[in-house]
């Protein structure tokens, strides 16, 4: 056993004499050691509920003859984050949960972990520290927040960022709109949509880092507990056989997550994590990059319209079959022989599921859309790549050409919308914002949540920061190279004209290529006066297109 090196023989007198002191007893330091990696915190919702997972973890634990050893990591709220210089440090985030989950397990030579996530970073974030160490590893995501309820209709913290636009515009009242903030978020776990968090733990089981039905399996619901009973037993099984990431986490369990993301129309910014979380594992021969994504949009439906894409909640995924009644309807479209954290293959864990509502999870010859919720534009302004959700997008809007609005920030582009400055067929471009020029590659929630809440409907918008979750419409994100990096995108000006053709997989910007250089030559970045981490972050991040990861 790894913990062998902090507790056996003459010399480790002073260690043992440590655990003692922790109240490890002489038959416990026979057993493995077992870090129970809790990301819980008291202002984030979804993990505010984490405290009783973890417990119910090391019981499991301990019945199966193990040692759990708790310990914390960070986790931001990008919700509270929004739209200020919070919202800087929630990818950057990531990072400092790889590397406090690594260093934990390292320092104190952990023979396995149970890692409890729940919302947007941390899910990635931990995903890349188990793949970093390659110890047996169980990821227990914290589960979906319940849906509100609001004039008899299911509602979410999108619905109240879009209702801000909504009073901005004229269309509803102050006392709606406080009515309407008191009930879209009833309690624990991540936002009601498929938005990030939830679009990562989904991603999570399709790769067999969890136990089956994890990922939509709510917060509030008993089930919750067993299963972080269930797979503090099965850690144990997995240290036994010696089952570890880097088993579970193939190119294969890769592809399947991208399929899973495509059919579900997921966050855009699994285009960003897959990719950080593949990275740690280059050695072992796999990678992900934009190009997957890319081909296989054009090949896998999008089955399931959840909000925001859709009507439906994660609750109505839940109730359809979860994520194995969409691995069962996709088929021959996944790989699966690969084995996962139950022990057994993925064909195997979903051999007894089915699908129990049809018009949630839709099946193959009936989809929502014909191709997968994102697709990958490319072109002159982004000859790197860019991302967009194009099941959230209206099909009068998937080409669309208009003339640019440029905004060297978001807050520059929030003020124009609210004072009226943004016009029917403007192509907002918001730059500066990407991994090293925000730093740290802000969501753009406010911006698109104020058009969708105005009725700005043929408006688009092109950045190369990125968008949150729960976006929708013609949004354009991850455009690579970003600015600072003397991307394409520094070089567009008021007026220009932009071409966004999602069916064709283009981003292109009318102006000649020879006006383009020249422009780029004379481009003055904006200067920011940065301090601390955020310092550090801008100088080692890699762009969009590389998934954000540190040099």
């Amino acid at each position: 056993m790894r913990s062998d090196k902090i507790k056996k023989g003459m010399q480790r007198a002073p260690h043992r004499s440590l655990l003692r002191a922790c109240g490890v007893t002489d038959a416990e330091m026979e057993r493995p050691f077992i870090g129970v990696a809790n990301s819980y915190t008291d202002i984030v919702p979804g993990h505010i509920h984490l405290k009783h997972v973890a417990e119910a973890v090391k019981l499991g634990i301990s019945q199966a003859g193990g040692v759990p050893f708790e310990f914390s990591t960070m986790a931001i709220c990008d919700g509270i984050a929004m739209n200020h210089d919070g919202m800087r440090y929630s990818l950057a985030s990531r990072e400092i949960v790889a590397d406090t989950v690594e260093s934990m397990a390292q320092a104190h030579s952990l023979d396995a972990l149970v890692l409890l996530p729940t919302c947007d970073k941390i899910v990635p974030g931990m995903l890349m520290a188990a793949a970093r160490l390659d110890i047996p590893s169980i990821v227990v995501t914290g589960g979906p927040m319940l849906p509100g309820e609001y004039n008899g209709e299911a509602v979410d913290l999108i619905n109240v960022f879009e209702a801000v636009g909504k009073v901005s515009a004229g269309k509803m009242s102050e006392s709606d709109l406080n009515e309407l903030e008191h009930c879209a978020c009833p309690g624990a776990g991540s936002c009601a949509g498929l938005f990030t968090a939830n679009s990562m733990a989904c991603l999570t089981e399709a790769m067999g880092m969890s136990l089956p039905y994890c990922a939509t399996t709510h917060a509030v619901d008993s089930k919750k507990i067993q299963m972080a009973r269930e797979s503090g037993e099965k850690i144990m099984e997995l240290v036994e056989k010696n089952i570890t990431p880097s088993m579970i986490m193939t190119q294969e369990a890769f592809y399947n997550a991208v399929v899973v993301d495509l059919a579900l129309g997921g966050s855009s910014n699994t285009t960003l994590h897959l990719p950080a979380i593949a990275h740690e594992l280059i050695d072992k021969g796999v990678e992900v990059n934009l190009d997957l994504f890319d081909r296989l949009s054009r090949e896998i439906p999008h089955l399931a319209a959840i909000s925001p894409s859709g009507e439906h909640t994660m609750l109505d995924l839940d109730k359809a079959g979860g994520i194995p009644g969409v691995l069962k309807v996709l088929g021959d479209k996944i790989i699966g022989e690969n084995i996962t954290c139950t022990g057994s293959t993925l064909h195997d864990n979903i051999a007894q599921a089915r699908v129990r509502d049809s018009s949630v999870i839709r099946p193959m010859d009936n989809p929502v859309h014909p191709e997968g919720g994102i697709a990958i534009l490319k072109g002159n302004l982004a000859p790197k790549g860019s991302v967009v959700k194009q099941a959230a997008v209206s099909e009068d809007m998937l080409t669309h050409e208009g003339p640019a609005k440029v905004y060297n920030s978001e807050e520059e582009c929030v003020k124009a919308i609210h004072q009226g400055n943004i016009t029917e067929g403007d192509v907002i471009i918001i730059r500066y914002e990407g991994p090293q020029g925000g730093p740290g590659m802000r969501e753009m929630l406010n911006p698109t949540s104020a058009l969708s809440g105005i009725g700005l409907s043929s408006v688009a918008l092109v950045t190369d920061g990125r968008f949150s979750g729960g976006t929708r419409g013609p949004c354009v994100g991850h455009v690579s190279p970003e600015a600072m990096a003397n991307g394409p995108i520094a070089a567009v000006e008021n007026g220009d004209l932009i071409v966004i053709d999602i069916p064709q997989r283009k981003l292109e910007l009318k102006v000649e290529e020879d006006e383009i250089q020249r422009r780029l030559e004379n481009v003055n970045h904006p200067e920011k006066r940065l301090k601390g981490w955020l310092a550090r972050y801008s100088k080692l991040t890699s762009s969009a297109d590389e998934g954000a990861i540190l040099k």
